[in-house]
C-alpha cells in the first residue's frame, strides 16, 4: 500500500467523490491544464504511447508507400489493390482485433497480480525471518555477555546492509527470469490457429469477396486484385501471429520492442517494392510479395525477444485460458464485424463509382486511417495503464489516466487535422498522376481533415473501454452505431456519390466517440465510482 502511494504522489488531484463529481461528465475536463504536464503520469503515457504510435503509424505508412509506388502503374492497379487491401485489412481485423485487445487487458491484468502477490510474499518472508531473528537475539543475551552483545548489534547491522544489497541484487536478477504468464502462450496460439484459417478461407474465396466489392468478372480491376489478394493472404499467419504478440508486449508496458519489429519489418517492404514492382516487373504481385516478407521477419523478431521474457510453454493445457478469452473475444467479435461492415461497404460503395472514384477514396481512406491511427498509441497507454489500475482497485489513478489520454487525444486530433489538410492539399501529386484523381482527392480533403478530432476520441475511448475491461458495452455500442451508419451509407451514397460516402463516414465516428462519452459521462458501468460508489460494475 506504501508503494501504492508513493507512485501516485505526483497526481494531482484526490479520487472522485460524489461531493466531487456531481455530474460524472466533468471528469473530462479533470485537470485539463495539466494535459501537458511532465508529472509521473504524464511521462508513462508518453513511454507506452510514443513507441506504440511510431509502431501502429509504421505499418500503415508504408502501406502509403505501397500505394504509391502502385499509384504508378496506373489508377487500375491502384483502385484494384485498394479494394483487396479492403478485403485483407477487414479479415484480419475480425479474427485478431479481439485478440489483441483482450490479450493487452488481460496480460497487464496478469502481470500486475503475480507482481502484487509477489511483493505480498516477499514481505511475509522477511517479516518472518526478521521475527526468527529477533527470538534468537533474546535467547543469546545474558548479563555476563556485554561485550558480546555488542559485536551482535554491529554484526547485525552488517548484516542488515548485505540484506539490502542482496535484495536489490535479486530484484536485478528477477528481471532477467522468464515469467510465466497463461494469457500469452493462449493469444499465440489462437493467433496461429486464426491465421492458417484466414488464409485458407482469403485464398479460396478471393473472386466472391472481390465480387461483392463491386470487382465483377469483366471489370478490368479482377485479375490485378485477385493476384494480390492471393499472394498477400500467404502472409496471414504471420500478420496475426505478430498482432497477438504485440498484445502481450502491450500488456507488459512495453512499446519499444514491437516498434522495432515493426520498424525493421517495413523498411524491407519499402526496399523490396520498388525492386519486385519495377525491376523484376511483377506489378502488383511483386507489391504483395514484398508485403508477406516483411510480416515474416516481424513475426521472427518479435518471436525471439519473447520468449526471452515469458516461458510460452505453460505447465500444462488446462493452464490455458481459452474460455475466458473466448467468452470476451465472442462479445468484441460482434464488435469488430460492425466495424468491418462499415469500412468495407463504404470502399464498396467507392468500388462501384468507378476506377477512377475508387482510386481517390482509397488514398485518402490510407491517409485518414493512417493519421487517425496516431491516436491508437495513446489507445495502448491507457489501456495497459487502466488496466493495471483496476486490478490494484487504485481508482485515483483510474479517473485521472483515462482523463489525461482523452484530452492528450483531443489536442493530437486538432493538431492532426492541420497538418492533414495542409499535406493532402500539396501533396496529393505523390500518390496519384491522374488529374481526375487528383481532383477526387481534393473534394474528400476536407471530410479527412476535418474528422481527425473526432476520430481521435473514438480510438482513445476504445482503449479507455478495454483497460476497464467493458467489452460488452464496447460490442453493443458498436452494433448500434454501426446500423445507424450503415443506412446513412446507403442513402447517402446513392444521392450524394462520393461526397455522401464521407459525410456517412463522418456521422459513423462521430457516432462512436459519443457512444464513449455516454459511458464515462453518465458514470455507469465500472465509471460507477465516479458517482461516489466503492466499487465499479460492467454492468
Amino acid at each position: 500500500m506504501a508503494k501504492n502511494a508513493d507512485k501516485n504522489a505526483d497526481i494531482p488531484s484526490p479520487p472522485p467523490t460524489a461531493r466531487e463529481w456531481k455530474i460524472p461528465i466533468f471528469v473530462f475536463f479533470k485537470d485539463v491544464r495539466s494535459v501537458f504536464k511532465w508529472d509521473e503520469l504524464g511521462m508513462e503515457i508518453l513511454q507506452i504511447a510514443f513507441p506504440a504510435a511510431l509502431a501502429l503509424a509504421a505499418d500503415p505508412i508504408a502501406s502509403l508507400i505501397d500505394t504509391a509506388f502502385i499509384g504508378h502503374l496506373g489508377p487500375v492497379e491502384i483502385a484494384a489493390v485498394g479494394v483487396s487491401i479492403a478485403i485483407f485489412n477487414q479479415a484480419s481485423k475480425v479474427t485478431i482485433f479481439p485478440l489483441v485487445s483482450i490479450t493487452t487487458s488481460f496480460v497487464a491484468e496478469e502481470d500486475t497480480v503475480k507482481r502484487i502477490n509477489d511483493e505480498q510474499q516477499i514481505k511475509a518472508n522477511d517479516d518472518l525471518e526478521k521475527g526468527s531473528c529477533k527470538n534468537i537475539e533474546m535467547k543469546g543475551v545474558i548479563p555476563e555477555a556485554d561485550e558480546n552483545l555488542e559485536k551482535g548489534l554491529k554484526m547485525e547491522d552488517q548484516d542488515q546492509q548485505t540484506e539490502s544489497k542482496t535484495d536489490t541484487c535479486n530484484k536485478e536478477k528477477t528481471k532477467g527470469v522468464r515469467r510465466c504468464i497463461p494469457s500469452a502462450s493462449t493469444a499465440l496460439a489462437l493467433g496461429a490457429v486464426l491465421g492458417l484459417l484466414q488464409t485458407i478461407f482469403l485464398i479460396f474465396l478471393a473472386k466472391p469477396f472481390l465480387g461483392v466489392m463491386g470487382v465483377k468478372s469483366g471489370s478490368p480491376m479482377l485479375a490485378p486484385a485477385q493476384k494480390y489478394l492471393t499472394i498477400r493472404s500467404l502472409g496471414a499467419p504471420a500478420v496475426l501471429l505478430s498482432l497477438a504478440m504485440q498484445g502481450v508486449f502491450r500488456g507488459l508496458k512495453d512499446t519499444k520492442t514491437p516498434l522495432y519489429a515493426t520498424v525493421a519489418g517495413d523498411l524491407t517492404n519499402i526496399i523490396l517494392d520498388p525492386i519486385f514492382i519495377f525491376v523484376c516487373r511483377w506489378g502488383v504481385g511483386g507489391a504483395a510479395i514484398a508485403h508477406v516478407l516483411s510480416q515474416y521477419l516481424i513475426s521472427l523478431i518479435l518471436l525471439v525477444n519473447l520468449m526471452k521474457q515469458v516461458d510460452l510453454l505453460p505447465p500444462s493445457i488446462k493452464d490455458l485460458q481459452f474460455s475466458k478469452f473466448l467468452k470476451n473475444g465472442f462479445l468484441l467479435l460482434a464488435r469488430v464485424i460492425a466495424v468491418t461492415i462499415c469500412v468495407t461497404l463504404a470502399a464498396s460503395m467507392a468500388a462501384r463509382l468507378g476506377p477512377t472514384p475508387m482510386a481517390a477514396f482509397q488514398i485518402c481512406l490510407q491517409v485518414w486511417m493512417t493519421s487517425s491511427l496516431l491516436a491508437d498509441g495513446l489507445a495502448v497507454a491507457g489501456q495497459a495503464i487502466l488496466a493495471c489500475a483496476f486490478a490494484e482497485k487504485d481508482y485515483r489513478k483510474a479517473t485521472a489516466a483515462a482523463a489525461r489520454v482523452l484530452q492528450m487525444g483531443f489536442v493530437l486530433g486538432l493538431g492532426l487535422a492541420l497538418f492533414v489538410g495542409l499535406g493532402l492539399q500539396f501533396g496529393s501529386g505523390i500518390f496519384s498522376k491522374d488529374k481526375n484523381v487528383i481532383h477526387m482527392i481534393t473534394i474528400g480533403i476536407p471530410f479527412v481533415a476535418a474528422t481527425q478530432p473526432i476520430n481521435s476520441l473514438a480510438f482513445v475511448f476504445d482503449g479507455v473501454n478495454f483497460g476497464a475491461s467493458d467489452f460488452a458495452y464496447s460490442a453493443y455500442s458498436m452494433v448500434l452505431v454501426s446500423i445507424v451508419s450503415i443506412g446513412s451509407l446507403f442513402l447517402l451514397s446513392k444521392s450524394n456519390g462520393f461526397v455522401g460516402i464521407w459525410v456517412a463516414l463522418t456521422i459513423y465516428m462521430a457516432l462512436r466517440t459519443f457512444a464513449g462519452v455516454w459511458r464515462m459521462g453518465t458514470g455507469t458501468g465500472p465509471w460507477r465510482f465516479l458517482k461516489g460508489r466503492s466499487s465499479p460494475s460492467n454492468i
